[in-house]
């Protein structure tokens, strides 16, 4: 089941989230981002249990799309594929007509993943990521 993101949500978003990146979000940007305007997050639950989450930043039509994660013991079984496809629903619900995204360049699953549900690169962002330090390339996609 995929659905809206919950302050009750963060303790295990929070898990997922350090498993996953070298540099991670705290609960506290967590909970900010949700109480922003325009902000869309999602988890992925399955028998009562969080197995990855994702969100977008929006500003009028636009949206960028914040982190996409997934339990590492929980992927290649199409979970982020099925988040990111929801995300992009319920943008394009909520009036997002262009959606970005960076992504490091030597993630080749997320941006196999992110081509196939169409999205393009637009360029690259010199030195973007810390720990290690890589670059990150910059995808688009329009939704209407």
């Amino acid at each position: 089941m995929i659905r809206d993101m919950s302050i009750e949500d963060l303790d295990r978003v929070s898990v997922i989230e350090d498993a996953c990146f070298s540099m991670p979000w705290s609960k506290e940007g967590f909970k900010a981002a949700l109480e922003m305007p325009g902000n869309k997050f999602i988890v992925y639950e399955k028998n009562d249990e969080i197995y990855g989450y994702c969100g977008y930043y929006g500003v009028l039509d636009e949206a960028e799309i914040t982190n996409v994660a997934v339990d590492p013991d929980m992927r290649n079984r199409g979970i982020g594929r099925d988040m990111v496809n929801a995300l992009l629903s319920k943008a394009a619900k909520n009036g997002i007509n262009r959606i970005l995204l960076e992504v490091r360049e030597s993630n080749d699953p997320a941006i196999h993943l992110y081509e196939e549900l169409g999205f393009k690169k637009l360029g690259l962002r010199r030195d973007f990521y810390e720990k290690p330090r890589e670059s990150a390339i910059i995808m688009e996609r329009y939704l209407n």
